[in-house]
């Protein structure tokens, strides 16, 4: 299975590191979606910017 993210908050004033996990993740822009596998890397980035983004079961 599959998670789909999408960025809904700004990266502007966020911690480097924060930024960092986005861009890893794909996600540079308000709205910018990405899909991810569902495996403990992609799970820790998220929990890292959970207050940042949405996801969803792709």
């Amino acid at each position: 299975m599959a998670k789909q993210i999408k960025l809904v908050k700004s990266l502007i004033g966020r911690k480097q590191d924060q930024i960092d996990t986005a861009h890893s993740l794909g996600l540079k822009k308000i709205g910018q979606v990405t899909v991810q596998p569902d495996n403990e890397q992609t799970k820790g980035k998220i929990e890292k910017i959970s207050h940042l983004v949405e996801v969803q079961e792709a």
